[in-house]
């Protein structure tokens, strides 16, 4: 068996049983997801205040609303940001190690969290400029998170639950949308309560009380909170065994350090080391032996991460936009600027809490029972069907008595995008490439499925605009309607299921078997 192959210290990584150091990586990991979330996800609540802030406009019946380019600079910028940390971390992450560049993205996203409460300027231009500069290295570090945490938890795993142990990780996603939501309903409840302020019908100027510009800089900055609570933790993580053994080739660091962790004598194998590595020859990334090893593979997870996040940004995003469509969420001029805060954030936190978080740990607990193949197959096949059931009967959907049959099946696809791609398309890259490549393959993927989410959240806002001129959104040309873009994300869905079929099964195997590093 090729697992005979492999080194004492990386065997003894594999065969652990579940310690409290496994935990101990999941919250330093997840802290960093948990922030990740809360930080990308929040701007949707504060988007219709940030509106009525700086774009009110004298005597009109509705609210001011950000115009469309600067909506989509500000939903889009940190996503951005994202794609272009996620490429580069993920490269300084196998040529500098793990652990050295893990610290580095936290301090970028808690500088930046904090950016975002305090941007300045003279008028809203200003106010705007600043808040998407932040928001753009915001994202940056949040995408060196991604390849960095699937990576590091993917290496110090067992081999029996480490699909279970990475997903935990990116779970943790889910609790950063729903402490999002929490965090401002409560404060809006608060400010709410603390300065009473008509409904825009009844006073469009007192309606939007001057205290709100404090509210939605608090939400933005709270996100630096969970991020700096672990950042000393992840400062102590030693190096991942299989870095410091097979790309800095130090046989002798990487069975002191997981000696230390695992409590047990291993014995450093320096010659069987460097055997391994010359085993593997120096092709480089896409060279044309790269290619002809995991070539398929890296199409199969760039092409299910591009498809999945073009529906689930486009979902999460603009939820609002879709529950005001249906009704769920009131006219904006029947609710002061503070109150509509409270609606948006309380129709996010029942689809986080009773679908996007129960798909999460679905996901953890059957991913090593029946495999990341199956699970990811299953959800984007059932996103499909959610979403032409959500799309062909549209009209129906949108009748009073049937909005909460809406809700419920919107939710749905929620639910089995996280019970599906969404934690699989994040587990596999960080399990399927050798370890020289892993971080940087896995920010290639995680960099596709944003490139994927960047259109979804610029792309989803053009077409959802209603065909009939007379209702379309200030500074927007109609477009293709709710019922067909949702239409659109069904055969984006489809399509995700067909390109599954490129990305192998890991359960149960050793990272080394997977990857071929095991090979005579």
């Amino acid at each position: 068996m090729a697992g005979d192959n492999n080194l004492k210290v990386l065997n003894a990584l594999d065969v652990a049983k579940t310690q409290w150091y496994h935990f101990t990586a999941i919250i330093i990991a997840g802290m960093g997801f948990f922030t990740d979330a809360y930080d990308l996800f929040c701007i949707s609540l504060v988007t219709k205040m940030l509106g009525r802030i700086y774009y009110y406009v004298d005597g009109s019946p509705k609210p001011g609303s950000l115009p469309p380019n600067v909506s989509a600079a500000v939903n889009g910028v940190a996503l951005c940001g994202t794609l272009v940390g996620q490429l580069f971390f993920g490269w300084l992450g196998d040529k500098m190690g793990r652990k050295k560049v893990y610290g580095l993205t936290l301090m970028v996203m808690c500088v930046c969290s904090i950016g975002s409460g305090l941007s300045f300027g003279r008028d809203a231009k200003g106010v705007m400029t600043t808040l998407c500069f932040f928001r753009f290295w915001l994202g940056f570090g949040i995408g060196g998170d991604y390849p960095l945490s699937a990576t590091i938890m993917s290496e110090y795993a067992n081999k029996k639950t480490r699909g279970a142990f990475i997903a935990a990780v990116f779970a943790m996603q889910g609790f950063g949308i729903l402490a999002g939501g929490i965090f401002a309903m409560a404060i809006s409840a608060i400010f709410d309560a603390t300065f009473k302020s008509p409904s825009y019908e009844v006073d469009p100027i007192a309606s939007t009380i001057p205290e709100a510009d404090y509210l939605w800089r608090i939400v933005l900055m709270i996100g630096a909170l969970p991020a700096l609570l672990t950042f000393y933790w992840r400062l102590k993580m030693p190096e991942t065994a299989r870095y410091t053994a097979l790309v800095a080739k130090d046989a002798k660091r990487a069975a002191a350090d997981m000696a230390k962790v695992l409590n047990e004598d291993i014995e450093a194998e320096q010659q069987k080391t460097e055997a391994m590595v010359n085993r593997q020859g120096g092709y480089d990334l896409f060279s044309k032996e790269f290619l002809r090893r995991h070539g398929l593979h890296l199409l199969g997870t760039t092409s299910t991460w591009f498809l999945l996040d073009i529906a689930f940004y486009s979902q999460n995003l603009f939820q609002k936009d879709i529950f005001s469509a249906i009704g769920w969420i009131p006219a904006a001029n029947t609710m002061n600027a503070i109150h509509e805060v409270y609606i948006i954030a309380r129709a996010q936190t029942l689809i986080a809490l009773c679908s996007t978080v129960p798909g999460y740990w679905f996901t953890v607990a059957l991913i090593d029972v029946i495999g990341r193949f199956t699970i990811q197959l299953a959800g984007f096949f059932f996103m499909t069907v959610f979403m032409f059931a959500l799309a062909i009967p549209y009209d129906h959907w949108t009748q009073p008595e049937h909005r909460i049959g809406f809700v419920v099946m919107y939710s749905l696809t929620f639910f089995f995008a996280n019970f599906g791609p969404n934690a699989t398309t994040f587990v596999v890259p960080a399990e399927i490439f050798p370890a020289r490549f892993r971080s940087t393959c896995h920010g290639i993927s995680a960099a596709a499925g944003k490139f994927g989410a960047i259109i979804g959240a610029f792309g989803f806002q053009l077409l959802a605009q209603s065909q009939d001129p007379k209702k379309v959104d200030p500074g927007y040309r109609p477009g293709i309607g709710v019922k067909n873009s949702l239409i659109v994300l069904g055969v984006v869905n489809f399509s995700g299921m067909l390109f599954t079929f490129l990305v192998p099964e890991a359960k149960g195997r050793s990272l080394e078997d997977i990857s071929g590093e095991n090979e005579e």
